[in-house]
This record gives structure tokens, sequence and C-alpha cells, in this order.
């Protein structure tokens, strides 16, 4: 971004041009601001879509500047036309958002009628010179997006285990944990939902399998399998500490997953720099010890039962397998043994979202129903606001940057602005005051430059990680910026601008048609207990005698975990409004904590029926499942969403071969249906709490 950026200004200063380079410059910012990383057709189609609107946008600005008031009708109507965009997912979103940047950077730009359409015409060579110069990155190496994405997300699954760990030390608190769990879960939930669009939509388009991609599919369906493995790992935490407290061997159990967290880091570090390290950690020698520790605890009391613990050790070793398999992938001998996934491209595109880009979307949500309708009339009503403020009462040439405040802080949701209003302000007064330093003690143009390219690539790398700290590059590079084009200090306009729009946006959140999480909840909700009943209803479907279709347990999982991490999303959300917004904030607090003991023990059924061949399983087992899905289906019932009507006949006829005896501990799955069942019925008796409120 930082390069693709700066070139053109940098070549063109060359040559006596400077003035046309900044232009070009101008067009590059505005459009890098689509270029997230994305499959190619998306990124090149989102970004040549955002050339067309912004020469559009910049000829209209250009024109529309001439009248104070054509400038504000037009502030207003685009305002809200490129906030609807939101509802074509991020990258319109995106879209949209660039569109809004160079008409915020044309508005105070001095063009005269007949030099408006050859200006705009020169911002367009900008756009195009960034979507060509992104193009030629990517096809240089197409991969390396995924694989940084990917490399995150180990690290991400890596502190999950750590929390996870947690749960075995006597002095952590485990609804604290469990809050910190929940929250990880989010990232987790992300990261993977972004490595299945930039890995399978890649490979999809890549027509020759390449060992490299290979790799990365391979890694990632392990690592998925990984995540479901510690998701099942889940069990009555506050009864092992009280039966196994003086033992010692929770801390053990607690050290193993500490270091199999770091190993994941590790594998982390290779994903990310493509580096192989030559020591890799067998944790055999530690497991051997600790089932010699387990077993000694067996025999040396009778009357306690040693079951939980055995079952932990075996989870231990299904994690310590699957950290061996990644491992193996970027062993340069045991690569050459990878063979082709049998895996087909349609089935690829099962796990990845598609965005309908249908013209009905747009208006449909023409309605206070809507989150996406009122938050694009609030941008546009504070964007007016914002304007004639910034005419009337702000000070300097630089006004334009109230406006630019407004469309970066005002978001869908009132926390989501809460919180980007905080790093901007926090990060506009810390950047501010070390680009007065930087100005002030280093003279030399040249070492300023060098500050330049190097706070450029700060607020480029941070954008999408910590935004406070992209701010704090931002400011600076800035300053520095307009000391180039001869501005001067302009520190002070811009904090004063920066508080304005804060000031404005933060009002505007809270007055101007607020979204609260209270009034979609309920949908997460919904989403969350139908992604539980299908998961439940693959397993009934296997147990009754149909065969274990892998790819649709994997997409009725991937359900499971995502919906729940949009409904962990929201409740955090909720915890950052207004005390009075928080309805019944600790009743969603205990439907989140048991959703996701919920989905642990679905999981661990899941596990054992996906890969065993279940016939002849007792009655009561069918009657715990249909139970199971009864509650939950009247659960989603009473908060208005579908009912998934699953009648079990009787079971499918087996062949004569297929008649084995049950390869899974009868009583063991009978106990877990037990605890699902118990676990449903806990989540109806919350949602009637949080209706009641409603209601």
């Amino acid at each position: 971004m930082s390069a693709g950026i700066l070139l053109p200004s940098v070549l063109l200063a060359q040559f006596h041009h400077f003035d046309l380079g900044l232009t070009l410059s101008l067009g590059a910012l505005c459009i890098c601001t689509i270029d997230s990383p994305g499959p190619l057709l998306h990124k090149r189609n989102g970004m040549a879509i955002g050339n067309i609107f912004l020469f559009v946008v910049a000829a209209i600005t250009g024109f529309a500047r001439l009248n104070v008031y054509t400038l504000g009708i037009e502030i207003t109507l685009l305002s809200f036309l490129f906030s609807m965009f939101t509802v074509y997912g991020n990258r319109a979103a995106s879209v949209g958002t660039s569109a809004l940047l160079v008409m915020i950077f044309m508005m105070d730009k001095e063009a005269k009628p007949d030099h408006v359409l050859i200006l705009s015409l020169t911002i367009l060579g900008g756009g195009l010179w960034y979507l060509l110069f992104s193009l030629l990155f990517f096809g240089i190496r197409p991969y390396r997006a995924a694989q940084q994405t990917l490399g995150e997300n180990v690290a991400d699954i890596a502190d999950f285990l750590r929390i996870r760990a947690n749960f075995y030390l006597t002095d952590v608190d485990i609804d604290e944990n469990y809050r910190k769990l929940v929250s990880q879960q989010i990232k987790v939930s992300q990261h993977q939902d972004a490595v299945r669009e930039l890995l399978f939509k890649s490979r999809v388009m890549v027509k020759e399998s390449t060992n490299a991609s290979r790799i990365l599919v391979l890694t990632f369906i392990d690592l998925v399998d990984m995540f479901e493995q510690i998701m099942v790992t889940h069990y009555d935490y506050k009864h092992i500490r009280e039966t196994f407290k003086d033992t010692g061997v929770l801390n053990e159990i607690a050290d193993i997953l500490q270091r199999m967290g770091d190993e994941l880091d590790n594998i982390a570090y290779m994903v990310l720099s493509n580096n192989r390290l030559k020591h890799k950690i067998d944790f055999i020698t530690e497991l051997e010890q600790l089932k010699s520790r387990i077993d000694q605890i067996g025999s040396d009391d009778k009357t306690v039962s040693n079951l939980a613990l055995k079952k932990i050790l075996i989870n231990l070793r299904d994690l310590n397998d699957r950290i061996k398999s990644i491992n193996n992938y970027y062993n340069s001998k045991s690569s050459e043994i990878l063979l082709e996934s049998n895996i087909s491209n349609e089935e690829y595109s099962k796990f990845v979202s598609h965005q309908d880009y249908a013209s009905h979307l747009f208006f449909d949500n023409f309605s206070f129903a809507s989150t996406a309708f009122k938050h694009s009339l609030r941008v546009s009503l504070v964007c007016l606001i914002g304007f004639i403020i910034a005419k009337n009462f702000a000070i300097g040439h630089h006004s334009y940057w109230v406006l630019l405040t407004i469309i970066v802080i005002l978001k869908p949701g009132f926390s989501l602005s809460k919180q980007r209003n905080y790093q901007r302000l926090i990060g506009t007064i810390a950047g501010g005051i070390a680009g007065i330093l930087i100005l002030m003690y280093i003279p030399d143009k040249t070492v300023e430059f060098i500050f330049l390219i190097v706070l450029m690539i700060g607020t480029y790398s941070f954008l999408r990680l910590n935004y406070v700290v992209s701010v704090i590059f931002m400011t600076p590079y800035v300053l520095i910026l307009f000391k180039f084009l001869g501005v001067g200090m302009v520190i002070e306009e811009r904090i004063i601008d920066t508080v304005i729009g804060s000031t404005i946006a933060f009002i505007a959140s809270y007055l101007i048609f607020p979204s609260w999480e209270f009034e979609q909840i309920q949908e997460n909700l919904v989403e969350v207990i139908n992604a539980n009943v299908n998961y439940l209803i693959k397993i009934a479907e296997t147990v009754l005698g149909k065969e274990p279709d892998t790819i649709e347990y994997k997409l009725a999982r991937k359900d499971v975990y995502v919906k729940s991490a949009n409904l962990s999303a929201a409740f955090e959300r909720m915890t950052s409004e207004p005390k009075s917004k928080q309805r019944k904030i600790k009743e969603v607090h205990k439907f989140v904590v048991l959703n996701h003991i919920l989905s642990s023990y679905i999981a661990t059924i899941a596990s054992a029926v996906s890969t065993k061949r279940l016939r002849k399983t007792p009655s009561d087992n069918i009657k715990l499942l249909k139970r199971s899905i009864a509650v939950l289906n009247e659960c989603s019932r009473k908060l208005g969403g579908q009912v998934f009507d699953f009648i079990t006949g009787k079971s499918l006829p087996v062949k004569p071969d297929e008649q084995t005896t049950l390869s899974v501990n009868d009583a063991l799955l009978k106990e877990q249906l037990g605890f699902i069942n118990k676990i449903s019925s806990d989540i109806e008796k919350v949602t009637d709490n949080i209706l009641s409120v409603q209601s």
C-alpha cells in the first residue's frame, strides 16, 4: 500500500511534476481502502468498480463545490447512498468508503470548472495505477495473504488452548475464564472465515494445484479439526478441581496444554515466515508420565473414579498427533509424499460464503427495521451537520478533517462507534505529540522523508490489527506530508477538527436512529439454536443408520462455530453499551456460556459418530436425541425462528456384513446425550427469561 501510494509522487517529483504525482497518489490512496485480503477476482472487481465511482464522485464534487448549497446536498445524498453499500458486505462497504474519501478530499480542492474533468481523470489514473500495482503483487505471491491469515489463526488457537489450560488451575475464576474463552473464540472464528475466503476461493481459481497450496489446505483442514478437538474437551471443571486438586495432576495437565500452545506458536511462525524449525517437541514422554500418574490415582483411591482424567489424556494424545501432523507438512522430506486432496472444488465452495449482489437487496433494506438503513441515515445527517459546523466554526483550511473523522468513526452499532471514537482521539493526540517532536528536532528533509515512509508503512500495517497504533502512526505521517506540501504546522487544527468530529459522531450514535444490540440479539440466539439443532439432526440420522457424510458434518460444525462466534461478538458489543440498554445481559451471558458447553458436548458425540458406524443404538439414546432437538426447536419457536422438523422412524436397513456391535461405549454415549438434554433444558429456561423482559 505504501509503495503504491508513494511511488507516483516520488517518481514525478524527480521530473518536477510533484503536484501531478500528488493527485495520482490521492487516487491510489482512495482505492487502497478496497485492497483488503481476499480472492483475486473480488479484489479486482472491487477496485475496478471503485475506480468508476472514484471518477464520477470526483467530477460531481468538483462542480458541486462551486456552490456551498449544492455541495451540502451532494454530501447528504452521497453519504446516504455509499453507506447503504454495507448491505452487500465488507468489500462493497469499502468501495463506498473509497467514494466518500474522494468526495471529502475534493471538497477543498481548488479547481476551475474547465479543469475539473482533467483533475478527475488524473485521480482516476492514480486509482488505475494502484489497481494494476496491487494485482501485480498478488500475481507474484497469490497465497501470501492466505499464509499470513493462516499463521494468525494458528496463533489464535494457541491462545485459545492456553485459556483452556487455565480451567485446570484452581486459583483461576471459572466464570471469568469462560468470558475470556468466548472472546478468544470470536477471533478464531473470524480468522478461520478469512482463511476460507482466501484459500478455497483462490484455490478454485488456480487451475494447477501447487505443493504450496496443498500444504496450506491440509494445514487448515487439520487446524479446524484440532480446534474441534480442543472444543470437545469440556468437563465439569468445578467437580474436577474439587476431586483432584490435592493430587497435583491438574497442574501437570495445565502445563502440558501451555507447552502445546507454545508449540502451536512455533508452527504459526513457520507458516508466517516460510521457515522450518529443526527442533520439534514431541509430548509422548510427558503423556506417558501423565498416564502413570492417572493410573496411580485410580489405584490409590478406589472410591474416586479417574475416568475424567483418562478422557483428558486421550484428548491430549489426539492433540499431540495433530500437532505432529501439521509439523510434518513443513518438513522438507515429508512434503514430498503429500498427495492431492480428494476434495473437489464444488465441495470447497460449500465452506465459503457467497454474497448476493441483487438490486432488490438494496431496496429491501429501505426500512427502519434495517440496521444498514438507520446507519446510512445517521451518516447522511451527521455529515451534513459536520459540514455546516466545519464551514462556520472550524479553523484553518483543512476543515474536511471533521467529515473524515465522522466517516471513520460512525459504525452501524453504538459500541463500535464508541470504541472507534476513543481510539481515534487517543491516537490523534499521541501521534500529534510525536509529530511535533519530529518536526521540531529533525529539520533535515531527507530524514523526515525516511520517517514519512516508516510512519506510512506503520499506518497501513496496523490498520486492521490495532487501530489506535495505526492512528498514532498516521498523525505524524500526515503532519510531515503537509510540511512537504508547504502547509506548515497543522497539529492544532487537526486535533480540534478531530475533537469536533468525534463529539458529533458520539452524540449522533446515541441520539440519531441508534442501533442497540438488544434489538438484534434475538436473531443471533435463533441462528445459534438452529445451528445446534442441525448438528444434532446429523448425529441422529447417523445413529439411525444413515451413512455418515464427512463434508456434511464439517459444514454443520462450521455453522455452529460461526454462529456461536457471532453471538459472542454481539454479547461483547452489548457490554460496551450504556447500562440502560443492556437488557437482561446476565441472562444473555448465561446463554452464551450454556451454548458453548452445549456445542462442546455435541462436538464430542459428533466426533465419535462421524468416524464410526453406530448401529443398533438403544432406544433410550434416540429418545434423548429427539427430546433435545424438540426442546431446542421450542426455544427457536419462542424466539420467532424456524423449527427443524425431525421425525425419527425405524433405523435405516443395514447390510448383513455391516452388522457390528457398538464401537463407542454405550454408557458414555448415553451420559453425553443426557448432558446435552440437560443443557438444552437450561437454554430453554434462559430463553424464557430473556423473552420475559423483551415482552
